[in-house]
């Protein structure tokens, strides 16, 4: 998915600890990290598992595919790069793997969102620098 992105790109807080991540959206690849100590996948990136505080930590490709977990239709988004005329739908997708991830659903009109919607990832191509990791309806 290519867009004509014209607004400013929120620039991730810890750059060099969610390069992979972004990384693998370039490739149109969704990963996850993951904790060799404990099995556990998790999202957001740390340095740490949130489980057993273990470093030893690598990253998984997941399937792409979830569900709904929650969501909301942003009218008045906080931060310029989310606005638009007609707002964005923000929801928590809960991967078919188990982690819960936050991102946009697209394709879809608000009011056809629901909570438990199948949803699959899409990679929206802002710039030829980064590529957003979003959800459209399965």
């Amino acid at each position: 998915m290519t867009s004509a992105y014209d607004k400013p790109i929120p620039i991730p807080a810890n750059e060099q600890l969610t390069k992979p991540f972004w990384e693998a959206a370039k490739r149109k690849e969704l990963i996850i990290p993951y904790c060799n100590s404990c099995s556990n996948l998790f999202f957001y990136p740390r340095e740490v598992c949130p489980n057993c505080f273990s470093k030893d930590l690598t990253w998984k490709k997941m399937s792409g595919n979830g569900r709904v977990y929650s969501y909301t239709h942003v009218r008045q988004s906080v931060h310029p790069s989310f606005q638009s005329s007609h707002g964005h739908i923000y929801a928590i997708v809960e991967l078919d793997e188990g982690p819960k991830i936050p991102s946009g659903i697209v394709g879809c009109k608000p009011e056809d969102v629901y909570v438990d919607m199948p949803v699959f990832v899409a990679f929206d191509e802002v710039t030829e620098e980064v590529t957003l990791v979003i959800f459209q309806k399965a």
